[in-house]
């Protein structure tokens, strides 16, 4: 499922949409070792682009003719985000309540064996788009 427009920074990590409906969404992250840290391991800055990717999504779901913009976001990391060559991560975000205006969105990243690996509350705004842009997932 493509993301729509193209998002520079989305696809320079490589994220893939598995899943937009319903309030729902689930993307796929394959780190390189450039996404790595000291630690060999998946970097928290790119788990936070994906959990706040897949709650941006979870919110365009619901009104996809809408792009979002985040508010604000708080991030919990229970354990490395592990991943050997070939195998992915899986973020799944959650819409959980809605307003005209206003979207509050879940968000969660498992590693390969399914272990949560970090968690994420997140509130965004939904914007008109130009006429022009007619499927997009604007990052922070």
């Amino acid at each position: 499922i493509p993301f729509g427009v193209h998002v520079p920074f989305v696809a320079h990590l490589g994220f893939t949409l598995e899943k937009f409906e319903g309030g729902e969404s689930e993307l796929h992250f394959s780190p390189r070792a450039e996404h790595y840290n000291s630690f060999d391991i998946t970097h928290g800055g790119a788990v936070v682009t994906l959990l706040a990717v897949v709650m941006a999504t979870a919110a365009r779901s619901a009104e996809p003719d809408m792009g979002v913009v985040t508010i604000e976001m708080k991030t919990s990391f229970m354990r490395p985000a592990k991943t050997a060559e070939g195998e992915h991560l899986v973020a799944k975000g959650l819409l959980l309540h809605r307003t005209k205006t206003m979207a509050f969105t879940d968000g969660k990243v498992y590693d390969v064996n399914g272990q949560l690996c970090a968690h994420a509350t997140g509130t965004f705004k939904y914007v008109k788009r130009s006429p022009s842009v007619t499927s997009q997932i604007p990052t922070d």
